[in-house]
């Protein structure tokens, strides 16, 4: 048998095994269909990205711009950051009460944590500097095109913790290994609820002291509004880089709500309770504040005296906490890991 004729012979077999090839790629491009997923989880996580979206809206209207209850603007944006952080942090249970898990909800979650705690924030505080630093009352959004240094700086630093939200988001979602509590009693890093709570409830406190402070006289509210809102830009930095970094941060509700606890530590909780009532703008600028800052302090403190100054985390891909750090009375058994997955919530 010539060479011509055994080519002939085996083109057949060529083609079949060139049809199953395509058969295959064909096989490994196709889309993997989507499993069905629970409505009230989804919804909850929606809720939060419209709260972030309507929290820029808002946000840039003109600070004399008056909404319900006569409140700011930028007073009205923050509400709705608070309120978007509060429906990320009940989506979870929601989740674990339906006994649903999605990849799904995973990404959902994050893309609208990125809405709420990273682009709402920054614009809130470039919207409040914005508002001070042109001159003769003129009304503008600061940007790279500005002629002011100052300007363009703020600016970047705005475009800084966006990218730095995004960042911890992409990182939370690969360090944490899964749903269970003890995976959620350390973050690795500041969470960006608690970037974005730092930030918000100081532009809610300074609208509300702006406020309060009508009766005095002109030059002295427009010297503490101005001041204050030109070292918003230095908060938003340091709340930039602390999400990033590795200093570990508590959970709250794992380390401080959740299990059994004693009479006196329950009663010891309705201190700030009975506070916020009165004092309830000062109260949530004070918890954020002490929540961003009181870890890098410990931290600082710890390495002076020569000691190391946090436990080593269990894993290099892991947020779970240490032993001296976990608290002993969690509960013992979870449900099915939550739809979307245990949220970055302080």
């Amino acid at each position: 048998m010539t060479s011509e004729q055994q080519d002939v012979k085996d083109e057949p077999s060529r083609r079949r095994a060139v049809r199953r090839r395509a058969t295959r790629m064909h096989r490994r491009r196709r889309r993997r269909r989507l499993p069905p997923v629970r409505v009230a989880p989804t919804l909850l996580t929606l809720g939060n990205l419209i709260a972030g979206f309507a929290a820029i809206h808002y946000a840039a209207k003109p600070l004399d711009f008056t909404g319900p209850w006569g409140w700011s603007s930028l007073t009205l944006a923050g509400a709705l950051i608070f309120l978007g952080m509060f429906l990320d942090s009940i989506d979870g249970s929601v989740a674990r009460l339906t006994r649903s898990s999605s990849d799904l909800g995973t990404q959902l979650d994050s893309l609208a944590d990125l809405v709420t705690c990273g682009v709402a924030p920054a614009f809130m505080m470039l919207r409040l500097v914005s508002h001070y630093l042109p001159p003769d009352g003129e009304t503008m959004i600061l940007g790279p095109e500005a002629d002011n240094a100052f300007a363009k700086i703020v600016w970047g630093v705005a475009a800084v913790y966006v990218c730095c939200a995004c960042m911890r988001l992409a990182r939370f979602n690969i360090e944490v290994p899964g749903g269970a509590v003890e995976d959620h009693m350390v973050f690795r890093g500041l969470p960006s609820p608690g970037a974005a709570g730092a930030i918000a409830s100081l532009i809610v406190l300074h609208q509300h002291v702006l406020h309060e402070s009508q009766t005095s006289p002109e030059d002295v509210s427009v010297l503490f509004a101005r001041w204050t809102a030109f070292g918003m830009p230095l908060v938003t930095l340091l709340c930039a880089v602390a999400m990033v970094s590795s200093i570990p941060y508590v959970h709250i509700m794992n380390r401080y709500v959740r299990g059994r606890r004693s009479f006196a530590y329950v009663a010891r909780l309705v201190i700030p309770l009975f506070l916020a009532i009165w004092w309830f703008q000062e109260m949530l600028a004070l918890a954020f504040t002490l929540y961003t800052v009181y870890p890098p302090l410990r931290m600082t403190a710890s390495r002076l005296r020569g000691r190391r100054p946090f436990p080593a985390f269990a894993s290099a891909s892991s947020e779970s906490a240490p032993e001296t750090i976990a608290e002993p009375q969690v509960v013992p058994s979870q449900p099915e890991p939550d739809q979307i997955h245990e949220d970055e919530q302080p």
